[in-house]
């Protein structure tokens, strides 16, 4: 279950911490959203000053059938008119600007919380999920706290006005108007649960399209190699035919609320314009009064309307703010202590010159490990690796190899037991001092959109065109990067895709190189290249180790011939040690495995 489906399934309240969290975002900048809310307040007092000219005039020029006046009237007139024109234009400029400045930071300490989590993280969280926070949901709440922020004032700020008017002109003709909101406020109290549990259906929904479009991308040439493109197409219309089906009945709920509002405005028009007809007849009241009163009557649920919109999109938007905070929220299970930080910097701004020196030693002193889910992949596992040591991991997927590297990295941390770097628990020194010296290449290697000698400055941003030409060279990649068509200037394009398999490892070895780490970590980079690539690799290989603690994951177990121990894993436990030559001798589980290996792989030469 991904995390879209876990929290705030039942919780049917617009949660107002979550909301106030939000809105410290657009507090930030307190000038601007007091500079916005007085503008609007200048706009609100525009608005309440229309029907009282209108009343002047009724009375003044039409009722005293006179000009008199007339000119300064105008001159005030048009002069309002400008005023409130001029604050509308500045509102919509200072809201605009606080909307983009939300936006932008949010998004900002989201990504940057993101780099900070674990690897566990990802394990459980699809991008597709990821991709819906950041994107849509972060554009949504940005845009709500910018313009709810000074809507809400507006709003509270107008229609106390007009109340105060409306009793001060009329108490009682005022109160009989103000008798529909109770109305208005169980109305709101009935929707507000319906139209909030709805809208978290949609946001789900929406994330799971987020995921399948993701899956659908990535996973195209997949589809097209097995012919399923027809059950593609319909897994898809089924995910987003559950959209469809929940928006509609969301929007169903919302044109259903609103329009109610509106005609509660309406019954109360009317009945002003009854009793206060009544009045005008009775001379109670005068004709301007009664035109000011209807006016005001009429615009007292504009601000009404205002918040019960707001309400409203509050309640769309909480599914989308709840998840928002969740993924701020989320602590990461690697995390370096207050002190260790306060002493040697954190993953971004690192103490360098409190760092100790990185020899290379690794040790596993009593290490279980277990997932969140509770899988013991490790028990009391026990390990040391002096420095500049060659091991090489062996045996059954699922066996802890991969563990056993991403414990060495700390991507993962021991659940039991410790793992030392140079004798110290690496617990007791930040993550940024263990991972700047950690050369890791994947399976499948990633490169990043951009050129390939931007690539390989990944590794050291300030290297020379001299250094990544030295790094190219070592590990036989200049050859076919100087046939690309503009060389290192040449565009790699998303991930590497202009590139081979092979050609992508060969950078990933460069780059790591140009890194110089003290710890290297390779992941079973030759199981899926050609024979002649292979060989390539292998001598670049040999290169990057050299003086280097290293772990291999090897795949293909004719590349570990020449380590210098190999380990072979058995359920999180070392079955054998030794060397290429200790182990076929013992004829055991690494013999067996070799030899088994070795006639498929003569097969299917044969066969070829």
């Amino acid at each position: 279950m991904m995390r879209e489906e876990i929290r705030h399934a039942d919780n049917e309240k617009i949660d107002l911490k979550v909301w106030k969290r939000l809105a410290s975002y657009g507090l930030r900048y307190k000038a601007r959203v007091i500079r916005t809310i007085l503008v609007l307040l200048v706009v609100s007092g525009a608005d309440l000053a229309y029907p009282l000219f209108t009343r002047y005039a009724i009375n003044h020029f039409i009722g005293g059938e006179t000009t008199e006046g007339l000119p300064l009237f105008g001159a005030l007139y048009i002069a309002l008119v400008i005023v409130q024109g001029l604050g509308v234009m500045l509102f919509v400029r200072g809201a605009g600007r606080l909307e983009m400045d939300i936006s932008y930071d949010i998004r900002q300490e989201a990504f940057t919380h993101l780099q900070q989590l674990s690897f566990s993280y990802y394990d459980t969280t699809s991008v597709g999920w990821l991709m819906a926070r950041l994107g849509s949901d972060v554009s949504r709440l940005s845009e709500m706290i910018a313009w709810s922020i000074v809507d809400v004032m507006w709003s509270l700020t107008f229609a106390v006005g007009v109340v105060t008017v409306l009793l001060t002109m009329n108490w009682k003709l005022g109160l009989l108007v103000l008798a529909i909101t109770p109305v208005l406020a169980v109305l709101c109290l009935f929707f507000q649960r319906r139209i909030l549990r709805q809208q978290r259906i949609v946001r789900k929904a929406n994330s799971r399209i987020t995921g399948a479009f993701n899956e659908g991308v990535m996973g195209a040439v997949t589809n097209k190699t097995l012919a399923r493109e027809d059950a593609a197409q319909v897994e898809f219309e089924a995910v987003t035919g559950d959209l469809k089906s929940a928006a509609v009945k969301a929007a169903v709920l919302n044109s259903t609320f609103m329009p109610l509002v509106i005609n509660l405005g309406a019954i109360a028009t009317a009945l002003a314009l009854w009793r206060g007809g009544v009045e005008v007849f009775a001379g109670i009241i005068d004709i301007g009064t009664l035109a000011a009163f209807i006016s005001y009557t009429t615009q007292l649920f504009d601000p009404i309307q205002q918040l019960a919109g707001i309400l409203a999109e509050m309640q769309a938007a909480q599914a989308s703010a709840e998840r928002v905070i969740d993924l701020l929220d989320t602590q990461s299970d690697v995390k370096d202590s207050p002190e260790i930080e306060a002493r040697y910097g954190d993953l971004f701004h690192g103490k360098r010159e409190n760092w100790p020196d990185i020899h290379g030693k690794v040790e596993f002193k009593d290490v279980t490990f277990r997932y969140k889910s509770g899988e013991e992949v490790l028990y009391n596992f026990n390990l040391t690796v002096e420095p500049g040591q060659n091991i090489a991991l062996v045996g059954e997927t699922g066996a802890g190899k991969t563990t056993i590297v991403n414990l060495v990295c700390r991507f993962y941390e021991p659940s039991e037991g410790e793992v030392r770097i140079d004798g110290t628990d690496y617990r007791q020194r930040s993550q940024l001092w263990l991972q700047s010296s950690l050369g890791y290449v994947l399976q499948s290697p990633h490169l990043f959109s951009g050129t390939v000698a931007d690539n390989l400055r990944f590794a050291k941003p300030d290297a020379t065109d001299e250094e990544i030409r030295r790094a190219a060279q070592l590990v036989h990649a200049e050859e076919f990067i100087l046939n690309l068509p503009k060389g290192y200037d040449t565009q790699v394009g998303e991930g590497g895709g202009k590139l081979s398999t092979g050609q992508k490892q060969l950078l990933s070895l460069a780059r790591v190189l140009l890194a110089d780490p003290k710890i290297f970590v390779l992941d079973e980079a030759t199981s899926s290249i050609d024979t002649e690539t292979e060989a390539l690799i292998q001598d670049a290989i040999q290169t990057v180790l050299a003086g280097r603690t290293s772990f291999v994951v090897a795949h293909r177990l004719s590349t570990i011939r020449s380590a210098g121990r190999i380990l072979v894993i058995h359920d999180g436990q070392i079955r054998e040690s030794g060397t290429h030559e200790e182990l076929m001798a013992k004829q055991g589980e690494y013999y067996s495995l070799y030899t088994h290996q070795y006639r498929r792989e003569a097969t299917q030469a044969a066969l070829e």
